[in-house]
């Protein structure tokens, strides 16, 4: 199917149809013109040229009201789903883009090599300036387009072109029925493909600038694109929720090792001095164990899934249920056990409890977890959102959620005293990690948000982290209690 945008098109319309190639017209199922309530006779030439012309697959739509670029576009791949067709052909009405270049765009999608094809203007050097862009768009789209690969970690020559291929199938995969009305559609939906693992590839197209209007303001797409990119970034970080990416599939969990953040602040608290021995609860992909064994200590893991890097970094790993099993490791003796954002996980924390007996004496725990009284939180229920999200402190995952007064209360009332406390704070290193030029910024707003942590944490720290040692007695008293 091929789906022409149209917006006040009437003098351009007829002849991009006339454009599409007559050899590729016999394999187009549908060729449907989505007229966004245009103030012209765009809808009317429509009409008139599917009367007229050899063009049986031509379908003409108005919409009622004006949907935005992006809102015109949502109603088209809705159609492309709800009628099976295998791909969609996205081109505007208002011949900027060659219709005699879509049987190149089709060809990866045809031949399973990508998800998503994006015409290009910018593969050939300079053939955007001699096709007539004009040099303020043309040096906006270089800045924007790197500032997004940057962000989001590609290398696309250019994410601003609205002609585009997508497969059927991808489109399902992805909520982009979320996405905005606006002209940064296109933006976003790049991210969705991005963040689904979708492959992307880019085909060289013509450019051609005539005296179409141009409905786009600059300023304003600037900012939403910039802001859309941050949302996302944001998103997966955990520090806010966004609906158009919270139904695409999350990265999976990482190490956090910058000097601010609770992983190192973990593996801090650990005297490897004597090759301490660690049962590392919840251990996930192993970079607790990985940090721990590289210091020298001895780390035994157990997880409710099995993962093959957290069993190369553990003497021996164990797979079992820790949220309210009564799994029991068969070592004992431990100088550290670890619950490494992990309670906020479990209904049930009784093995928080039950760790007293498996330290040696003079052992300790360490835990860490997410604060809900974070002044991002607060500020969240102000405007009354409370949204769970893919990382971070509304994590989907959690079940749990503390704030410095409640994990403290859980701590002790598992017959602990808690020996230190140490704060983490909101890791801003994993928004910028991937652009260099921002990396030393965050180490300045990492210093301001560890001096604001420490002078009202319940406010300002994004994650607690406790060192507690058994009570004197504690295990004794429990233990007659069993018996």
């Amino acid at each position: 199917m091929v789906q022409v945008v149209a917006y006040n098109a009437v003098a351009t319309l007829a002849r991009v149809l006339d454009r599409i190639p007559r050899e590729l017209r016999e394999r187009l199922t549908e060729i449907c013109v989505f007229d966004d309530a245009s103030s012209d006779d765009t809808f009317l030439v429509g009409k008139g040229y599917q009367q007229t012309r050899d063009m049986p697959q031509l379908q003409v739509f108005r919409n009622p009201t004006n949907r935005g670029y992006g809102g015109n576009q949502k109603l088209g791949y809705r159609y492309a789903i709800d009628r099976g067709f295998d791909i969609v052909v996205l081109l505007h009405g208002d011949g900027q883009y060659a219709p005699e270049a879509m049987p190149n765009l089709l060809e990866p999608v045809i031949d399973g090599d990508a998800a998503a094809v994006l015409g290009s203007r910018m593969i050939e050097p300079g053939a955007a300036r001699r096709g007539g862009m004009p040099l303020y768009k043309y040096l906006g789209n270089k800045i924007l387009t790197r500032f997004e690969n940057a962000m989001l970690d590609m290398d696309l020559s250019e994410f601003h072109s609205g002609y585009r291929v997508y497969s059927v199938e991808a489109l399902k995969k992805i909520p982009f029925e979320a996405n905005s009305d606006d002209f940064h559609f296109d933006t976003q939906i790049i991210i969705q493909m991005k963040a689904a693992g979708l492959p992307i590839k880019e085909v060289p197209i013509p450019t051609y600038y005539g005296d179409e209007i141009c409905h786009v303001n600059g300023i304003k797409y600037a900012r939403n694109v910039a802001k859309s990119v941050i949302e996302f970034r944001m998103h997966q970080s955990g520090v806010t929720h966004r609906p158009e990416y919270a139904h695409v599939e999350p990265p999976p969990y990482s190490e956090k090792f910058s000097a601010s953040s609770s992983h190192q602040k973990i593996v801090n608290l650990v005297d490897a001095k004597k090759g301490a021995r660690v049962l590392d609860v919840g251990c996930a992909g192993g970079y607790l164990a990985r940090a721990l064994a590289a210091k020298g200590c001895t780390v035994d893991g157990v997880d409710v899934r099995d993962d093959a890097a957290a069993r190369a970094a553990c003497k021996r790993y164990h797979v079992a249920n820790i949220d309210g099993g009564a799994w029991e490791p068969e070592e004992r003796d431990f100088d550290y056990v670890i619950f490494g954002d992990v309670l906020e996980h479990l209904r049930d924390t009784s093995i928080l409890e039950r760790s007293r007996a498996w330290l040696a004496p003079g052992g300790k725990i360490i835990a860490s977890t997410g604060n809900i009284a974070l002044w991002v939180m607060r500020l969240s229920l102000l405007a009354g959102r409370f949204r769970y999200a893919p990382r971070g402190i509304l994590d989907e995952s959690h079940v749990c959620l503390y704030t410095r007064d409640t994990f403290r209360e859980l701590v002790k009332g598992a017959g602990f005293e808690i020996t230190r406390e140490d704060y983490a704070v909101i890791p801003i290193e994993k928004l910028a990690e991937d652009v260099r030029s921002l990396q030393s910024a965050t180490l300045v707003i990492d210093g301001l948000q560890s001096m604001l942590a420490r002078w009202w944490p319940d406010l300002f720290a994004y994650q607690f982290v406790l060192e507690a040692q058994a009570r004197p007695g504690g295990q004794a008293l429990a233990g007659k209690a069993v018996r």
